[in-house]
């Protein structure tokens, strides 16, 4: 018997691998006679790897009289759902790959690298498209009755084109239709919803989220998302003017159905990256989160929102840990709601205007002792989020290094030739080290900004932990996860900032 590479591999360890193949062996024959017996009689485990691995040999010539029967599907439903009703994952068409996966093996994670090269076909998809630059200022100014020519002169006015709106509009609407038809061209129904409408419930209906539009609908798609098993792709519907590291390669945007077939066929990995979970605690703390891309809030509003949201006043009471109901793809930043205010009296009453006030806070990293800083605010990343906010925070210019290297090269009479070569690969170096996989489960901790006297210390600035926690001495402060939703975080609060790998989000890797 013939055997494909990944059928064994997934059983966990030799005694399995061994097991598994004695009772391929020893029902061999009893296929020749009778393939219903001998699916009957296998272990129900060989049974769906059988289904999976559709290149493996005996599969091949029993997998024919079962695909045209009920009785192999109706044992994986009932065993997975208790009744023979249809699952979410139904067995698709057979394809070179073999068949699409049961919610069984999707739920006990063993289909996480597809070892059998077994497809993904989902019945069920959310598509969740963005809120265009061009649909954004039409719902800003609906509640003024401004007419489309009306709308076209306010944002001339403000040096924004309306020409230009428009067209991405149009751009981004075609390709949300294309990706959209080409679903339900293969059967799958499909749900489209904006950001208003995207819920828990929403998300329960699909089996994949589809998010159209760039890096932040990602981000959005995927914080509803608590199904470590459900998939979360990213289509980049506007490639000219999104940069799209969340989404799919830019071929694929024009040629969705390539994409479609490709599940189908196991021609992809999954990526599994890394989340941030949050717990809130303390003296003060307001666990109802503050959606900023849907209100667009200023900062007396965003000020005023987090009061509003509060449900009762729990100054004076002190709270146990509240995990927070989202959890970060990118990051998490801490700090006053605006860095660079202050409050400064004139000599004239009820006169105010702004300078600068420093986030004050209270931090300690894996558990270590409570060091006081003031800075600019702190930020937590995930591997993700490396390359995105905390990448500008800490990188490094060529200018920066080669006064550094002319400054020991002068102390340290170094007799090394300052090239333009040797200033650029030491840059490089030390920036991409800031950079690390999405699947890998640590954090990045840096402070922005930090403030260092005989006061506050900064000898944490920057690093690789497993657990950082805050104890706020803000008075205007807020934790802002992947930079769309806020949290309360002043005086008396304590965030715990933390990984486990059962929030990790399941994405695809496709090739160019």
């Amino acid at each position: 018997m013939t055997c494909s590479p990944g059928f064994l591999c997934g059983c966990r360890c030799a005694a399995s691998r061994a097991a598994a193949l004695h009772s391929l062996l020893k029902y061999q024959a009893a296929a020749a006679a009778s393939p219903l017996l001998a699916w009957l009689l296998l272990p129900g485990g060989l049974q769906r790897r059988l289904l999976t691995c559709g290149r493996l040999s005996p599969a091949k010539s029993l997998l024919p009289a079962f695909a045209a029967g009920f009785a192999p599907q109706r044992l994986l439903q009932q065993e997975s759902s208790g009744s023979p009703g249809p699952g979410p994952f139904a067995l698709g068409q057979q394809s070179s790959s073999g068949f699409a996966l049961s919610r069984l093996d999707q739920r006990r994670g063993r289909s996480a690298g597809l070892p059998c090269g077994g497809g993904f076909r989902p019945s069920r998809v959310v598509v969740v498209a963005k809120t265009t630059r061009y649909e954004f200022e039409q719902q800003r100014y609906r509640y003024a009755g401004l007419s489309e020519e009306d709308l076209k002169q306010l944002l001339a006015l403000k040096g924004s084109n309306y020409g230009g709106l428009l067209e991405r509009h149009h751009i981004h609407t075609k390709n949300v239709e294309h990706v959209v038809d080409s679903l339900r061209n293969e059967q799958i129904e499909v749900r489209l919803v904006k950001r208003r409408e995207y819920d828990e419930d929403t998300v329960r209906w699909a089996d994949a989220v589809i998010s159209a539009g760039g890096d932040g609908t990602m981000l959005l798609a995927a914080s509803k998302v608590f199904d470590k098993f459900k998939p979360v792709i990213g289509v980049n519907t506007d490639p000219e003017r999104s940069e799209g590291h969340l989404c799919l390669p830019v071929r694929y945007t024009y040629s969705f159905p390539e994409a479609l077939q490709k599940f189908y066929r196991g021609e992809f990995r999954w990526q599994w990256r890394q989340r941030i979970r949050m717990y809130l605690e303390g003296t003060g703390i307001n666990p109802t989160p503050v959606d900023l891309h849907e209100q667009q809030l200023s900062q007396e509003q965003h000020s005023r929102a987090h009061v509003n949201g509060r449900f009762h006043d729990q100054r004076s009471e002190v709270s146990g840990p509240h995990l927070l109901p989202v959890r970060a793809l990118n990051e998490v930043f801490i700090g006053e709601s605006l860095s660079s205010r202050v409050n400064y009296k004139s000599c004239k009453p009820s006169f105010k205007f702004s300078l600068h006030r420093a986030s004050y806070y209270e931090v300690s990293v894996d558990d270590g002792p409570w060091e006081k800083q003031k800075s600019s605010g702190l930020n937590v990343c995930t591997g993700t989020g490396s390359k995105a906010w905390s990448y500008n925070i800490n990188k490094v210019a060529t200018q920066a290094v080669e006064e550094i290297l002319k400054i020991a090269k002068k102390h340290e009479s170094l007799n090394l030739p300052l090239s333009r070569e040797l200033i650029q690969k030491v840059t490089n170096e030390y920036n991409d080290s800031l950079l690390y996989s999405p699947e890998e489960p640590k954090m990045f901790f840096s402070i922005r900004e930090p403030i260092a006297n005989r006061v506050f210390s900064s000898s944490l600035q920057r690093g690789f932990f497993s657990k950082v926690c805050v104890r706020s001495r803000c008075w205007d402060a807020c934790m802002v996860v992947d930079g769309g939703t806020s949290f309360e975080f002043n005086d008396g609060a304590i965030a715990s900032i933390l990984m486990n790998t059962e929030d990790a989000l399941r994405t695809v890797l496709l090739e160019e």
